[in-house]
């Protein structure tokens, strides 16, 4: 009998409630299947392109998709849930407050961690640096070898690997973007010609975008452009071309050989600091 009353309570419960229940869930699912479009249509939309490979450009977007996709999940399920018990009976509203309670005292403690996760969603949308390129971020220069929501990690020249939480980041410096630049500055002696120099110089720069093993590397050829300063034992001369991302220094590198070994045949003299002394009599 005890059983029968159960059974009978039990289908007019359901037969009062079990449609809303059905409901809430229906709409929860087509919610959540038709985030996943929403998102990739949002993320596509705001994404940056920037100079990568197609491949590379995708895997930046997926990552925003499922990161993005996660959060309405979350968000949907925990709304149905309350709903769902608000319709069985159970007060939600000592559970919203217990809920804001906790969110108080975690934002408190994790709001480095918000800020640090935010900061990283706004990087990688914005296409500020990807894996693979050489950044500074203030005084700590790297190649990044990871991005994370949380930080990113650097490996310096002498490889040491730093750790960068996004929050601390100000300012972002991306030597590698799109295009890099060879930026000489040589001095040479006040008794050069200057129109010899500018002349070799620029020889010398043809000469090495037109190497087999450098042109691919050269965007705009090495070339004189101006005299930079008269200083104190030399005219410091400016020299400045662009290369590929991350081929600045090495095609720098094979420039300043390349100049010494021809100032060298044409008797053109490097100087190096010199003092006058005078002597009193």
């Amino acid at each position: 009998m005890i059983t029968d009353k159960i059974i009978s309570l039990s289908l007019e419960w359901l037969s009062v409630n079990g449609f809303h229940i059905f409901i809430i869930f229906t709409v929860a699912f087509i919610a959540q299947r038709a985030s996943g479009s929403f998102v990739r249509r949002v993320v596509e939309r705001l994404v940056v392109r920037g100079d990568g490979t197609e491949q590379d450009e995708k895997k930046r977007e997926e990552t925003l998709i499922q990161i993005f996709k996660s959060a309405l999940t979350i968000a949907i399920f925990t709304i149905a849930g309350l709903t769902l018990l608000s319709e069985v009976g159970i007060a939600i509203g000592p559970i919203l407050a217990a809920a804001g309670i906790a969110g108080v005292a975690i934002g408190f403690g994790g709001q480095y961690l918000i800020r640090d996760v935010i900061t990283g969603l706004f990087l990688i949308i914005e296409n500020q640096y990807r894996v693979g390129d050489v950044v500074c971020f203030d005084k700590t220069c790297g190649l990044v070898e990871s991005i994370s929501l949380r930080m990113t990690e650097l490996r310096d020249l002498e490889g040491t690997v730093h750790h960068v939480p996004h929050g601390e980041i100000k300012i972002v410096s991306n030597l590698s973007k799109e295009f890099a630049r060879v930026n000489l500055n040589v001095g040479v002696s006040y008794s050069a010609n200057i129109e010899d120099v500018e002349k070799v110089v620029n020889r010398i720069g043809k000469e090495l975008a037109e190497d087999a093993k450098w042109k691919d590397k050269i965007i705009k050829t090495p070339e004189f452009v101006r005299i930079d300063d008269f200083a104190d034992s030399a005219i410091v001369i400016k020299i400045l071309g662009d290369t590929k991302p991350l081929e600045q220094w090495g095609v720098a590198g094979e420039l300043r050989k390349r100049l010494k070994i021809a100032f060298d045949k044409a008797g053109i003299e490097i100087p190096f600091p010199q003092r006058v002394i005078h002597q009193s009599k």
